[in-house]
């Protein structure tokens, strides 16, 4: 049960003890992650959140604070349920036992005084997930400044910036300690993006069959989602089966299967004997491994630069053609009754077309004739040559405005919302070369210079507008993203596409887990022949956001239904579970799986696996090779030196942790 959250609006109670973490945030990425590090890892939370609205403002169903608490009710109660219902990792029991509430505080800021009362010169972590880049960066140098050894996890939108603040906070670090251990060092300062975490498994449910990727050094893993397989066939295993998809999938009135669905959940990491058994099942497999290109920019719709099919109109075009076509019939009617050649005909044509000849007195009268044809050609150049100057004004003048849905497109997919969710799909829906309409209530978002410069159709209006989703051409569209941050704005989003398109491919932003299954039953009960997906970003970035601050690399986060599946990088050395274990005695059904091994020697080891080793492809340079083994033989005895991928439940990647602290003193 969750323990006592005292009333507003002071938070009574001793300091925190040493060894805490802090998560300080406004929206529903600071709630989840303080859920996550207290009823999965076990960690003891103080959660820093605004204050509740005063009088004068409207009233709202619940303050920050009463969210937090309903979720944490939630929570514990799902957790008691999946606790007693014998979970699969082998723990001993209740994961959260001896472990106090998330302790909640409430300030408008997360001020020096504020962030002392939190105990910031004695936690273990930090966490800054305010949706504002500058107050996460503010607060960030006021906690290094409190607490040198403090693990900073920040959230930022801008990459660019977090690369540098990254760099900045870790030498402020090693200034205050001069003796700190690399290692700690590396895990000093973490910045994320909720938008980058959540973008690939955002733009994946819009596609079918699609991938949910994850890199690693350069590599791509790629989870791919496969179908039952039919009476007779034998399902492909890939590389390995990373999931079993619950049982409801293929009922109209089922659900996604989530950490409270029982038996009818999706199955984690199962061993052979589960697959075996698993009848009517679909699975995630790990597909294929690829090597990643380097970064590049997302492809433009319609092409780079100016070409003329968009500065002049395909009427324009066809009237040029034609007179095109005029001129060079009159030259050859030149050449063949005059008798002259064929440059001094094309010569006396043209000047004829531009009025600049004289008239032909006293010629033959084949070549009036050609003369008389030549002139009205010349009027009808005129207004070409008019319309032409016209369009090319009206083409610069509109070039930087947004472009608008062509008539004839098809297959796409409409995107709904261009906040940084929305912009961070668009991107990556565009890599993937899927042509993309985006529908947008306001001009000044923050994604609408991005897609006027990739020249991607956009529809400024209201999605619950009449006649807005028309003109992004819903009814030839392939699927829906919805991702506006209301949800109720989603949800009306997709009901109305699906009265127009009843087998549209619909994928919600949904952030409460009991609405979006109620909505997710509703419409695959009245469209059974349609997929639909309900997605939290919260949900998706959490997980890495807690990796982060318990030390570890989280590659990447994969939703399978409603679960979520992690994939991080760890040292061998300090996991009991591990270390002197092969392979195949240290995979755990339900809670982790060795996939690879980084055979680079310790010295030469690239601290981000999720970075793309720098080569030039356009030079006789090839890349450089990658030194995670995929192919291990089950006999493999890891070793304490070595560094490992591997895919995780996230209550088994915090058994792993717990076990390690256990282990190895904090320092």
């Amino acid at each position: 049960m969750l323990g006592f959250v005292p009333p507003l609006p002071q938070q009574p109670g001793r300091p925190p003890s040493a060894g805490h973490m802090i998560v300080c945030g406004d929206d529903a990425l600071a709630r989840r992650l303080a859920v996550e590090l207290r009823y999965v890892y076990g960690e003891r939370v103080t959660l820093l959140l605004p204050p509740a609205r005063d009088a004068n403002s409207p009233e709202t169903p619940l303050t920050q604070r009463g969210r937090a608490a309903a979720l944490f009710g939630r929570m514990s109660a799902a957790m008691n349920r999946a606790g007693n219902g014998g979970g699969t990792t082998g723990g001993s029991g209740d994961t959260n036992a001896g472990v106090e509430a998330v302790r909640i505080m409430e300030a408008p800021e997360p001020s020096d005084d504020v962030l002392e009362e939190a105990g910031v010169d004695r936690a273990a972590a930090l966490a800054l997930v305010y949706d504002d880049d500058e107050r996460n960066i503010r607060a960030a140098l006021t906690a290094r400044r409190l607490n040198p050894r403090l693990r900073l996890v920040i959230r930022l939108y801008n990459r660019k910036l977090g690369l540098h603040l990254e760099e900045l906070l870790d030498q402020a670090a090693a200034v205050a300690m001069p003796g700190i251990d690399p290692a700690l060092l590396d895990a000093s300062t973490t910045v994320l993006s909720d938008a980058d975490t959540a973008a690939p498994a955002l733009a994946a449910t819009a596609l079918t069959g699609s991938s949910k990727i994850i890199q690693a050094e350069g590599l791509l893993l790629r989870a791919a989602e496969r179908p039952p397989p039919r009476p007779g066939e034998t399902a492909d295993p890939g590389l390995c089966t990373l999931a079993l998809l619950s049982s409801t999938t293929n009922d109209p009135a089922g659900a996604e299967g989530s950490d409270s669905s029982g038996d009818e959940a999706p199955q984690l990491l199962p061993d052979e004997s589960a697959v075996a058994a698993a009848t009517g099942r679909g699975t995630v497999v790990l597909e294929a491994i690829s090597r990643a290109d380097p970064d590049r920019p997302a492809t433009r719709m319609g092409g780079r630069g100016a070409p003329l099919a968009q500065v002049f109109s395909r009427r324009l075009r066809w009237s040029a053609l034609g007179v095109a076509a005029a001129a060079l019939a009159l030259v050859i009617a030149s050449l063949l009754t005059t008798e002259d050649t064929a440059i001094h005909s094309a010569y006396l044509t043209l000047l004829d077309l531009l009025g600049m000849n004289d008239p032909a007195e006293g010629a033959p009268p084949a070549r009036q004739i050609i003369q008389l044809l030549s002139g009205i050609a010349g009027l009808l150049l005129l207004p070409l040559l008019l319309a032409a100057v016209l369009e090319a004004f009206g083409t610069l003048r509109t070039a930087s405005s947004l472009r608008r849905p062509p008539r004839g497109l098809s297959g796409h997919v409409v995107l709904l919302g261009l906040g940084k969710i929305g912009t961070r799909v668009l991107v990556r829906l565009r890599e993937l070369d899927i042509p993309v309409v985006v529908v947008e209530e306001d001009p000044d978002a923050r994604g609408i210079p991005l897609a006027r410069s990739m020249h991607v159709p956009t529809v400024i209006g209201d999605v619950t507008q009449e006649g807005v989703l028309e003109a992004a051409k819903i009814r030839r569209a392939r699927a829906l993203l919805a991702l506006t941050s209301i949800d109720t704005t989603n949800l009306e989003a997709a009901l109305y596409a699906r009265s127009v398109k009843p087998d549209l491919r619909v994928a919600l932003r949904l952030y409460d887990d009991e609405f979006a299954t109620a909505v997710y039953r509703t419409l695959r009960t009245a469209h059974p022949g349609a997929l639909t997906r309900s997605r939290s970003v919260s949900h998706l970035a959490a997980p890495a956001f807690a990796g982060a601050m318990m030390g570890r690399q989280i590659l990447g986060a994969v939703p399978v239904e409603r679960k979520v599946m992690l994939f991080a990088a760890l040292e061998v050395a300090g996991h009991p579970q591990l270390e002197g274990h092969t392979v195949e005695q240290a995979f755990r059904a339900g809670a982790w799986r060795v996939l690879a091994i980084d055979a680079t020697p310790p010295a030469d080891r690239t601290p981000d696996l999720s970075a793309i080793p720098p080569y030039n492809p356009d030079g006789d340079a090839v890349p450089p090779p990658s030194g995670l083994v995929w192919d291990l033989h089950p006999g493999y005895v890891l070793r304490a030196t070595d560094r490992v991928v591997i895919a995780a439940t996230r209550r088994g990647l915090a058994e792993l942790l717990r076990r390690q602290r256990s282990v190895v003193p904090r320092q």
